[in-house]
C-alpha cells in the first residue's frame, strides 16, 4: 500500500564511523521505519571531504558532495544529520540549516558543551527540532530520560562511565596488571582508541559530556569549561595494585552532583578508587554506564555500549525518527531548560574523600607528623596502613568526606615534611555511599 505522505528528506554530514552506518540502516529498515514514523525517509544527499575514499558502505555517488552547505540549505532537506564532529565547520553548518528551517540531529558533544547555548538559541528563533542522544553515552538511552521521562523528578546525582577507551585501559590495568602504556596500545590495535588518544585520556570528552549531562540533569546552562577534568595518564600499575588490594577498583567517572544545600552544583571527571561491590566496577572493557540519583525515581542505572558506529547510529536513528514525527504532527519537541540557572561551584568546594599514599621514613613519630597535618586542615582520616621496606615505608591513609581544598592543602603541606619521601599517589574515593 502506498503511503499518502510524502517522503522526508535526510541531509548527512559525514560518512565516517557513524556516518555509514547512518546511511546502512537506513537503507536496511527503510520499510520499518516508514511504518514508524508514518512516511517514508529517503537521503537527500551525504556530505563528505573526499568523494573517492572508500567507505565501509555502499553509496549511490550522485548522493555525495563536498558542499555541505549548499546540501543543508536545499529546499527539498528536511532534516539534517551531523556526524563530523569538532567545532568549525560543524557549528556553522547546523546553524544554516537551522536557519532554513530545518530540523537537526547532532552526536556532536564537543559542540554542545561548548557552544550550546548558540546552537538551542538558534534551534529557538527558527522553530527547529535539536536532537542529540548520539552525543552522551553512544547507544545508551540516557538523555532522553533525563529531559522527559524524569521531567517531573528531582535528580541529585548523576554519576557514571561516559568513556569506553579510558574503561576498557583501566579495566585491563587492573585485570593483568598492565601498565598505562601497554593498555593504551592494546586499545589502539583494537580500535578503541586513536593514534591521538589525548581527548580520551586527559578527559576531555568525558568533561564535555558531563558538562550536557549536569544541564540536562539541574537544568541549568553548563559549559565544558566549567567541568574540572583530570585525565588517566597518571594512574601506574601500583595505584591499581594498590586500589585492588583494599578492595577497589579505579574507574574514570563523571560526577554531576547538587551542594547539600541544592545552592548549586559541582561537574567534575576525574579518576576515583569506587568499591568492588559497586555496580560501576563491574562495567568492563569498552562499556559505559549512567547512574541517577533522583529524589523519586530512586537509584537508577543506564548500560551498555557507549561508542562504535553501529551502536551511536542506532541513537542517531532513534532521534532521526523522533524528529521526523514531530515535523508530520507539526509540533516540536521539547527545548533547553535552563531555568533553575543554578552556578557551578569550583571543585574545591567539593566534598569527596582521599586516598593517599606516601612513601615515609621509617622511623617512630612519622604517623603522629603525618597525623598532624591532617589535623591542621581539619580532615579526618577513616583508616591506615603502613608496610616497612627497610630504612623507609609505605603509609596508605584514607579519609573520610572532607572540602576538596582542605584535602589539597592538606597534600601540599606533606610534601614539604622531610620525613615525606615522596607522596606516590593521591586519588579521590567514591561510591561507598552507593549499593
Amino acid at each position: 500500500m502506498t503511503n499518502a505522505k510524502p517522503a522526508l528528506r535526510v541531509a548527512l554530514l559525514g560518512c565516517g564511523v557513524v556516518g555509514s552506518q547512518v546511511v546502512r540502516l537506513l537503507g536496511e529498515q527503510a520499510d520499518d521505519l516508514a511504518a514508524r514514523v508514518g512516511a517514508p525517509l529517503e537521503l537527500a544527499g551525504v556530505a563528505v571531504r573526499r568523494l573517492g575514499r572508500r567507505r565501509d558502505t555502499e553509496i549511490d555517488p550522485a548522493l555525495l558532495t563536498t558542499d555541505a552547505e549548499a546540501l543543508v540549505t536545499r529546499d527539498d532537506v528536511d532534516i539534517v544529520v551531523e556526524v563530523i564532529g569538532g567545532i568549525e565547520p560543524a557549528r556553522s553548518l547546523i546553524l544554516a540549516a537551522m536557519s532554513h528551517g530545518k530540523s537537526v540531529v547532532t552526536a556532536n558533544k564537543a559542540l554542545l558543551a561548548e557552544d550550546g547555548a548558540t546552537i538551542h538559541a538558534a534551534a529557538r528563533k527558527n522553530g527547529a527540532d535539536l536532537y542529540f542522544e548520539a552525543s552522551v553515552a553512544g547507544a545508551i538511552p540516557l538523555l532522553r530520560p533525563l529531559r522527559e521521562s524524569m521531567a517531573g523528578d528531582h535528580v541529585h546525582r548523576v554519576l557514571g562511565i561516559v568513556n569506553g577507551t579510558t574503561n576498557y585501559i583501566l579495566d585491563k590495568m587492573d585485570s593483568s596488571g598492565a601498565s598505562f602504556t601497554d593498555a593504551l596500545e592494546e586499545a589502539q590495535a583494537l580500535g578503541y582508541a586513536e593514534a591521538d588518544p589525548t581527548a580520551d585520556v586527559e578527559g576531555f570528552d568525558a568533561a564535555a559530556k558531563a558538562a550536557i549531562l549536569a544541564g540536562i540533569a539541574f537544568h541549568s546552562r553548563v559549559t565544558a569549561a566549567d567541568v574540572h577534568r583530570e585525565g588517566i595518564t597518571e594512574i601506574t600499575a601500583a595505584d591499581v595494585a594498590s586500589a585492588k588490594g583494599m578492595g577497589y577498583v579505579i574507574k574514570l567517572l563523571a560526577i554531576c552532583a547538587r551542594s547539600d544545600d541544592g545552592g548549586s552544583i559541582g561537574v567534575r571527571v576525574h579518576p576515583a578508587m569506587i568499591p568492588r561491590t559497586h555496580p560501576l566496577a563491574g562495567v568492563r572493557e569498552a562499556y559505559n554506564a549512567v547512574f541517577v540519583e533522583a529524589q523519586s525515581a530512586g537509584r537508577l542505572m543506564f548500560y551498555g555500549a557507549g561508542a562504535g558506529g553501529a551502536p551511536t547510529a542506532s541513537a542517531v536513528l532513534g532521534d532521526i525518527v523522533a524528529v521526523a514525527r514531530n515535523r508530520i504532527a507539526d509540533t516540536r519537541g521539547p527545548e533547553e531548560s535552563t531555568y533553575a540557572d543554578l552556578k557551578v561551584h569550583p571543585m574545591g568546594d567539593t566534598i569527596t574523600r582521599y586516598h593517599v599514599s606516601l612513601d615515609v621514613a621509617d622511623k617512630p613519630g612519622v604517623l603522629a607528623r603525618v597525623a598532624d597535618i591532617f589535623s591542621t586542615h581539619d580532615v579526618s582520616i577513616q583508616t591506615v596502613r603502613q608496610e616497612g621496606r627497610g630504612d623507609d615505608a609505605q603509609l596508605v591513609l584514607v579519609t573520610h568526606r572532607a572540602n576538596d581544598a582542605a584535602l589539597s592543602a592538606t597534600i601540599e603541606d606533606l610534601q614539604d615534611l622531610d620525613i615525606v619521601r615522596a607522596v606516590a599517589s593521591v586519588m579521590r574515593v567514591e561510591g561507598d555511599d552507593t549499593p
